[in-house]
């Protein structure tokens, strides 16, 4: 669930903050990177995308190189292990 509090933004105004076009952004990105009820809501189960510009930011400053992520083994049932 969101802050009541969060930045709500269209497609074309989240454009100007992370520089992808607004199609971009509703064709290649929702629902591959991001995703419903965490980086966009649609209110009263309407057509209508709302972009969460902190959740946004947040998940594009994410660690993507191995080298900043933590090092992690996968084990056979699930666990994993902190190398």
């Amino acid at each position: 669930m969101t802050d009541i509090n969060s930045t709500l933004l269209t497609a074309k105004e989240l454009s100007t903050f992370i520089k992808f076009s607004p199609d971009y952004i509703n064709r290649k990105l929702k629902d591959t990177v991001f995703y419903e009820g965490e980086h966009y809501i649609k209110p009263f189960g309407s057509r209508k995308v709302f972009y969460i510009l902190e959740s946004v930011l947040k998940e594009m400053y994410k660690a993507s190189s191995p080298q900043e992520q933590k090092f992690v083994i996968p084990l056979t049932r699930g666990g994993v292990c902190n190398g």
